[in-house]
């Protein structure tokens, strides 16, 4: 696919500004789409929209098909009539600049359930028909996440914990847990409802103001998941669904020990003699939600790191060839021309970049990475082409400025030398780097437009909570950022 020249912003909905916790779908998202609309701004990326489960990571979801309940807005519901209007004052007031999880997860399930009741006993006939509707579409997934979620909250234990007959959906344990818990079943379905309306209007708002919405499919799925437990034969698992392989990336010169990630692993074989179905649906649900898509650890569908399970950390492993070229021509056929931007960060090998390149698929160019010296393939000069997404820094990576500040003296003098001397906005230098290079696509995180520290990073890798909490206020956005960001972008046609 041939993606226009343009630029835009990282941030995820869960930082936007609001009363509740969290950011949300709601108004304040909607102000978020008209401001970059104002700035010139084409492009929006997030991160992975699911339920998020260990550590609050987007990345560890219970589901790779449900959306995330938190984003769920609760004036929408109270304006459906579904809640009283003193229900969306938080007493006392939720913090402005971090996201507490821990209480916001009470805070807004408990409105969910006041909701759900209520729309059980005023519900129009029309909003009951486009619920069952709904609940019909997508059932495919929708049955055994509820059940799955259902099934969290009664046992309050991950899926490899509940009782054997459930753990391993033995066929009278799921009919008799279908009927026991038909009602949080039916629940959970009316959340999901609200997210995948409320995202819809969102996203038509998005569309009528030219952006792109730029998403994020993770490769890999969290064991604690709907899907590892509805779908065990795609997984490598032992007969009482135990990983027996997991997911991570060798030692190299970042780490070691390498990365534990932990994930089970899955059983390509299975899934290819399936037709791919079950990634066909994933990637036909995601692509409901956004317009292109960053697919993660792209370098795994090559080949995959696999890592005996109960190993304390990834050193031993082995090299196991993915599903290549036929995963992705099997798409194809399914879908059409794949919207996909590969994330191949890392130490990426010909064969990585040969798939990637076959397919059309840009790569990815981040800026914190490039200034070793001049033949690093992450300085602009060295672009081969056009097809490429350009970063000053990612989601995983500390703000550019905290980057900036870390720096030893030899990488600090490079970059002033790059950038044509001493200069006092590195940060602005880096954003502008980005935008004039030939890069198809330029995005930038929003912390680095407001120029914030390490105080700002979303996300430290292996670090296992604190993490994806950054939210921003409006205050912070002045009309200054407005104006730089439709400079750079006229300047640059993007």
């Amino acid at each position: 696919m041939r993606f226009p020249r343009c630029g835009g912003i990282l941030l995820h909905p869960t930082s936007l500004p609001g009363p509740h916790g969290i950011g949300d779908l709601g108004e304040q998202a909607h102000r978020w789409v008209d401001t970059l609309a104002e700035a010139k701004q084409r492009v929006w990326q997030v991160l992975p929209l699911g339920p998020t489960g260990y550590g609050d990571s987007p990345y560890q979801s219970f589901s790779a098909f449900a959306g995330n309940p938190l984003l769920v807005d609760l004036v929408d519901l109270q304006r459906r009539g579904w809640l009283p209007e003193e229900a969306l004052v938080p007493d006392p007031p939720f913090p402005a600049k971090r996201v507490d999880y821990g209480r916001v997860i009470t805070f807004k399930w408990e409105r969910f359930r006041l909701a759900f009741r209520r729309f059980k006993e005023v519900g129009r006939e029309e909003d009951w028909a486009e619920f069952r509707a709904f609940r019909r579409e997508e059932a495919h997934w929708l049955d055994d996440f509820t059940l799955f979620m259902a099934l969290k909250d009664r046992f309050r234990a991950p899926w490899n914990a509940w009782p054997r007959d459930i753990r391993l959906r033995e066929p009278d344990a799921l009919a008799r847990y279908r009927s026991l818990l038909a009602e949080p079943m039916e629940e959970h379905a009316f959340v999901q409802w609200q997210f995948f309306r409320q995202w819809k209007r969102l996203r038509d708002h998005v569309r009528e103001r030219g952006i792109y919405l730029i998403g994020d499919i993770p490769i890999f799925v969290a064991y604690d998941s709907a899907d590892v437990w509805a779908h065990p034969e795609l997984f490598h698992l032992d007969e009482e669904g135990r990983p027996t392989v997991v997911a991570g990336v060798p030692p190299d010169y970042f780490s070691p020990t390498g990365q534990l990630w932990g994930n089970p692993l899955y059983r390509w074989d299975v899934l290819a003699r399936e037709g791919y179905r079950w990634w066909i649906d994933r990637f036909r649900t995601v692509l409901r939600l956004v317009d292109w898509v960053r697919l993660d650890h792209f370098r795994g569908f090559e080949a995959y790191w696999e890592i005996p399970a109960g190993m304390p950390t990834a050193e031993v492993g082995r090299w196991v060839k993915g599903p290549g070229d036929d995963f992705f021509r099997v798409l194809t056929e399914a879908l059409g021309d794949l919207p996909i931007i590969a994330e191949d960060l890392g130490i990426i090998t010909p064969d990585v970049e040969a798939l990637r390149d076959r397919w059309g698929f840009p790569g990815m160019k981040v800026l914190q990475f490039a200034f070793s010296g001049p033949d690093n393939p992450y300085l602009p000069h060295n672009y081969s082409s056009t097809h490429w997404v350009v970063y000053t820094g990612t989601h995983d990576n500390d703000t550019t400025r905290g980057w900036y500040a870390s720096l030893d003296e030899g990488t600090r003098s490079f970059l002033h030398t790059y950038l044509g001397g001493h200069v006092e906005d590195v940060v602005g230098e880096l954003i502008r780097l980005a935008w004039q290079s030939v890069a198809r696509v330029a995005v930038v995180p929003l912390q680095d437009v407001f120029r914030l520290g390490s105080e700002a990073r979303m996300n430290f890798p292996g670090r296992p909570d604190g993490n994806w909490a950054w939210r921003f206020r409006w205050a912070q956005w002045t009309s200054a950022h407005t104006r730089d960001l439709s400079t750079l972008a006229h300047t640059y046609r993007r």
